[in-house]
């Protein structure tokens, strides 16, 4: 039996241990990381012999009286975690479960939350993983021809990598450039994501990695991973002109590819659904991977 709890009904310690043993676990899933980015989130549980077999976590808002569920920013994918293998059958039962109080709802479910292709109110969406489990001289002959390129300009430009640097020089690097024309994210949201870093770096789920020249100390080019459940996870990245005429991501990600090399990692692009992107991410040999997002307004159409 699917029950709904309320946030302050959630037993932390039962959500975590349910997360830690999912056989489609991510680091979204925690209960800190969803602390942060969501704060006051609400769940639905399988609950068996008083432990949690199957979570969905609920991220509920309300705003000019209607309830909704929408999909919190810094999580790609949600959905429905178990230690067990999550049929389709056991999908559409957590959807049908979503309470008729939320009247629009627009979430995204996880790579393993399978439905069927003709399913009502259903989009696949991309994603980009590489398995890192191969020698780096064998993933490295994976990269496209665009990609191998890029990567011998960056290491002719003299790139150096700074483990450990501060977000907020990735932030500000992201702000004063791509995210000039992000309207959405404002300071709440970059501080939300200060705090989300603080938070993974304290409990070793996360690391953040810098670029620069060996003749200047300033970073150009940096990225936030998050790291959790053998898969590290490209969560954002900043860059400007000269990390962009340098090459100085695609020197980053390899050298990520290079450090992970050999060992049971997935690196894990988060996206896209850009084409540009796309291109680039699977010029490193990533594989694409879709999962699905969920969008009804008014009435659950899994009922």
């Amino acid at each position: 039996m699917i029950q709904y709890l309320t946030h302050d009904q959630i037993d932390k310690n039962r959500w975590d241990a349910c997360v830690n043993q999912s056989v489609n676990g991510n680091v979204y899933a925690w209960s800190w990381y969803l602390d942060v980015v969501h704060p006051g989130w609400d769940a639905l549980v399988e609950v068996i012999d008083g432990n949690y077999l199957t979570i969905m976590p609920i991220t509920k808002k309300k705003k000019y009286g209607i309830n909704y569920l929408c999909q919190p920013f810094f999580v790609q994918q949600l959905g429905v975690y178990s230690s067990e293998q999550v049929t389709e059958e056991k999908t559409m039962a957590f959807l049908r479960a979503i309470p008729r109080r939320y009247r629009l709802v627009e979430i995204r479910l996880n790579e393993k939350n399978l439905l069927s292709k003709d399913s009502r109110n259903v989009d696949l969406h991309r994603n980009y993983l590489l398995d890192l489990n191969n020698s780096y001289d064998l993933l490295l002959s994976h990269y496209h021809k665009n990609t191998k390129r890029n990567l011998k300009k960056s290491l002719n430009s003299g790139l150096q990598l700074v483990k450990g640097v501060s977000l907020q020089n990735v932030i500000d690097l992201f702000r004063a450039n791509r995210g000039a024309s992000v309207k959405h994210w404002g300071d709440e949201e970059y501080a939300r994501l200060r705090h989300l870093t603080d938070v993974a770096i304290t409990s070793s789920n996360a690391f953040v990695y810098g670029v620069q020249k060996a003749d200047n100390k300033e970073i150009i080019c940096g990225a936030l991973f998050m790291k959790s459940h053998h898969r590290i996870t490209f969560l954002f990245s900043g860059n400007n002109m000269e990390g962009r005429e340098a090459q100085a991501m695609t020197f980053l990600i390899d050298q990520v590819i290079r450090e992970y090399a050999g060992q049971p990692y997935v690196l894990d692009f988060e996206g896209s659904d850009d084409d540009q992107l796309a291109r680039y991410y699977h010029g490193f040999g990533a594989q694409e991977v879709s999962y699905s997002g969920i969008r009804y307004h008014f009435c659950n159409p899994f009922v």
